[in-house]
């Protein structure tokens, strides 16, 4: 092929459509790259995809950054992704997409198919049964009364896995949203808080998910 047929048919070739855009609720994990390491240990957090496309993806998190920040994710269902954040949002942010066409192409195609088959987000079944929450925001107070915003990763009745910037140690105690735990466990990201008393399962996510300005409301209520 002659260099201007080539030309033709770059110039030819369909550009990916970002208007396929895939609406979830997938999790996964991720970092500024800006956060220096510490021990040679990169920080990461606990996210979730609210929303991906071939350009841009929407995700829940903990902590954000400015516009203009890099970012990598990583997520069971896509694997590693880059780029760099153009919108902060109140609780994560949208990020921009680095990679190549071909990767692009691929993203398209896997978005495309999981559009298709939207029941990749499965049950688990565990001695205490774990839930998703479906919005992962909310808060944990510290002893001395420091509230610090968390991201929740599942939750049970006895129990919670979460993210926040926060150094904690086993046995520390601190309540999520409502209820009173301590820290039994460090996850990779996060950690797990086992509650003092079991909670109603039916009343879990209104004890649990309190965002800092509900959790302040309730408290003033119930003072």
């Amino acid at each position: 092929m002659t260099e201007g047929k080539r030309a033709e048919a770059r110039i030819g070739r369909p550009r990916v459509d970002d208007r396929l855009r895939l609406m979830t609720n997938m999790p996964g994990r991720y970092h500024l790259e800006k956060w220096p390491s510490t021990n040679d240990k990169t920080p990461y957090f606990a996210c979730r995809v609210q929303r991906i496309s071939p350009m841009t993806m929407s995700i829940a998190a903990p902590i954000g950054g400015e516009i203009g920040d890099w970012v990598t994710a990583h997520f069971e269902e896509f694997g590693v992704l880059r780029g760099q954040i153009t919108r902060p949002m109140g609780f994560g942010f949208t990020m921009s997409l680095d990679m190549s066409e071909a990767e692009r192409e691929r993203l398209a195609a896997h978005v495309q198919w999981l559009e298709q088959h939207k029941n990749f987000e499965v049950s688990e079944n565990r001695r205490y049964r774990r839930i998703t929450p479906k919005d992962p925001q909310s808060t944990i107070i510290l002893a001395d009364g420091v509230m610090i915003d968390c991201f929740v990763i599942d939750i049970s009745m006895t129990g919670a896995a979460v993210s926040a910037d926060l150094e904690v140690t086993i046995g520390m105690p601190m309540a999520l949203g409502t209820v009173v735990g301590r820290v039994v466990r460090m996850l990779d990201p996060g950690f797990a808080i086992e509650f003092v008393t079991r909670v109603d399962f039916d009343s879990l996510e209104h004890k649990l998910i309190c965002p800092r300005s509900e959790l302040r409301r309730r408290l003033l209520e119930n003072a």
